[in-house]
C-alpha cells in the first residue's frame, strides 16, 4: 500500500476511485440504492469503520461486502405503526385503525372482502346487544307493527274520508308496512349471530329499507305537522291550501326524498367477512378509507336531510300548534295532548340514532367517540318501533277511526260489541270536541 493509505485511509485513493468503480460495475440496482439512502458517492456512502483495511485487496473485499449490502436498503425491518417492509419510494403505509365508524376494518392482505377487527370490536360485534337485544326490538316492531299497520292501513284505505290528511296517512302507513316486510332478513342476520345468508344484492335492499323507512317516516310525520298546523291554526285558509294537491305533492316529495337518501345505501358493498371467523357480516363492519373517502359525508347528509331539518320543522309547527290552542283551554285539550304525544315520539324515536350517527363521523381521528358503534345498533333498532306507535296515533288521533276499528273487531269478536256501543254512547271524556281528528 501506499503511505498514508493506513487504518485513516479507510476510503480508496482518488487516483484509482474509477478503476475501483469501473471493476465492481454495482448497475442500476445499486444506484437506486445508493440514491435512496442519500449518499454523495459510493465511496463516502457505502464503506464502513468496521471495513477499513490496510491492503488494496483487503479494501476491494471491503467495498464487495458493502456493495452486496445494498438491496438491504430496500427492506428495512417493519416499525411501529407500518403494515410491513417499505417496497417503494412512497410513504410507509399505517394500517387500517378501528374506530367507532362501523367497525371500520383492515381489509386482509390476501382478500380485499375479508376485514380485520381489533378483539376489543369483534368481542363488541359478537357480543349479547346485537344478538339478543338489537333482535328483540326487531321482533317486537314486526310482531306488533305489522299486524297493526295492516289494519290501519286497510281502514284508511276503505272506510276513511278522501280528505287530505287520510292521504298522509294512508302514505305513512304504506311506508311502516315496507319496514315490516324489510325486517325479517334482518332479524334472521343478527339470530344467527351475524351472519348473513342472503347475499350482497339483499344487504343493500334490506339496509336502503331500513334507513329510507326511517327518512320517508320523518318527512311523512312533518308532511302531517304541516299539514295540521294549516289546519288548527289557520282554518280560514286552510279550506283552499289544504287540497288534494298539496296532499299528493308533500307525499311524492316524502317519498322522492326518502328514495334519494336511501340512493348511496344501495350501490356501495355492504357485505364483508369477518377474518378468522365463519361470518359474513351486513353493514355493521366497512373499511376505513372507504367510510373516509364516502360514508362520512353520505352519513351526515343522511342525518341532517333526513332526521334533523324534518324535526326542525315539526318542532315549529307544532310549537305554533301548541301556542294556539294553549288559549282555548281544556276545548282543545285533546289537540295538545296529541301535538305534544306526536313530537315527544319523533324525537324520542329518531335523535338518538341520528345524533350518535353524527358522533361517529364529527371527528376523523379513530377511537375519538370509542366503540360508539356498539350503542348505535340498539339506537337504530329502536327507530324501527315508531312503527309500532304510528297506528296508536291514529287511533288516538281520531275519534271515527276508533269507531270504524271496533265495529269490524265486533266481527271478529262478538264479546267486544258491548264495549264499543259503551264507547260510541259515552263519546270521549275531557275532550269537548271531535274537530281535533286529523281527518
Amino acid at each position: 500500500p501506499a503511505k498514508g493509505g493506513g487504518i485513516d485511509s479507510w476510503g480508496p485513493r482518488p487516483g484509482r476511485a474509477g478503476s475501483v468503480a469501473s471493476s465492481l460495475s454495482p448497475g442500476p440496482h445499486a444506484v437506486s440504492s445508493l440514491a435512496l439512502s442519500g449518499s454523495a458517492s459510493p465511496a463516502q456512502g457505502v464503506l464502513s469503520r468496521p471495513e477499513r483495511s490496510r491492503s488494496v485487496p483487503g479494501r476491494r473485499v471491503g467495498v464487495w461486502a458493502a456493495w452486496l449490502s445494498w438491496p438491504e436498503l430496500q427492506l428495512p425491518l417493519p416499525t411501529a405503526g407500518t403494515l410491513g417492509p417499505w417496497t417503494g419510494p412512497g410513504p410507509a403505509r399505517t394500517p387500517q385503525q378501528v374506530g367507532p365508524r362501523s367497525f371500520p376494518g383492515q381489509p386482509s392482505a390476501n382478500d380485499s372482502d375479508t376485514l380485520v377487527l381489533t378483539d376489543g370490536s369483534r368481542a363488541l360485534l359478537l357480543g349479547w346487544v346485537p344478538t339478543k337485544l338489537v333482535p328483540a326490538l326487531y321482533a317486537l316492531a314486526l310482531a306488533v307493527g305489522l299486524p297493526a299497520n295492516v289494519l290501519a292501513l286497510w281502514v284508511l284505505a276503505t272506510r276513511g274520508p278522501r280528505l287530505p290528511a287520510t292521504m298522509l296517512l294512508m302514505n305513512l302507513a304504506a311506508a311502516d308496512l315496507l319496514l315490516g316486510l324489510a325486517l325479517p332478513p334482518r332479524l334472521a342476520y343478527h339470530l344467527r349471530g351475524q351472519r348473513w345468508p342472503f347475499g350482497e344484492a339483499a344487504c343493500r335492499a334490506a339496509t336502503a329499507a331500513l334507513y329510507g323507512h326511517m327518512y320517508a317516516s320523518a318527512l311523512l310525520l312533518a308532511a302531517i305537522s304541516l299539514d295540521r298546523y294549516l289546519a288548527l291554526v289557520h282554518p280560514l285558509h286552510a279550506r283552499a291550501l289544504r287540497g288534494r294537491r298539496l296532499s299528493t305533492v308533500l307525499c311524492a316529495g316524502a317519498w322522492l326524498g326518502a328514495t334519494a337518501l336511501a340512493v348511496p345505501l344501495a350501490v356501495q358493498q355492504q357485505t364483508f367477512r369477518l377474518a378468522h371467523s365463519g361470518h359474513l357480516l351486513c353493514h355493521d363492519a366497512l373499511p376505513l378509507a372507504t367510510q373516509m373517502a364516502f360514508w362520512r359525508p353520505a352519513f351526515i347528509c343522511l342525518a341532517v336531510l333526513g332526521c334533523f331539518l324534518p324535526l326542525l320543522l315539526m318542532a315549529l309547527c307544532h310549537g305554533a300548534t301548541l301556542c294556539a290552542l294553549a288559549g282555548g283551554g281544556w276545548r282543545h285539550g285533546h289537540a295538545l295532548r296529541l301535538t305534544a304525544l306526536v313530537l315527544a315520539s319523533a324525537v324520542a324515536f329518531f335523535t338518538p340514532s341520528n345524533t350518535m350517527l353524527l358522533l361517529h363521523y364529527s371527528d376523523p381521528s379513530p377511537g375519538a367517540w370509542g366503540d360508539l358503534y356498539g350503542f348505535y345498533m340498539p339506537s337504530l333498532a329502536l327507530s324501527t318501533l315508531n312503527s309500532c306507535v304510528d297506528p296508536f296515533l291514529y287511533y288516538y288521533v281520531s275519534p271515527e277511526f276508533r269507531d270504524k276499528v271496533r265495529a269490524q273487531l265486533c266481527r271478529w269478536l262478538p264479546g267486544a260489541t258491548t264495549a264499543s256501543q259503551g264507547s260510541q254512547e259515552g263519546g270521549d271524556p275531557g275532550t269537548g270536541t271531535r274537530s281535533s281528528s286529523l281527518p
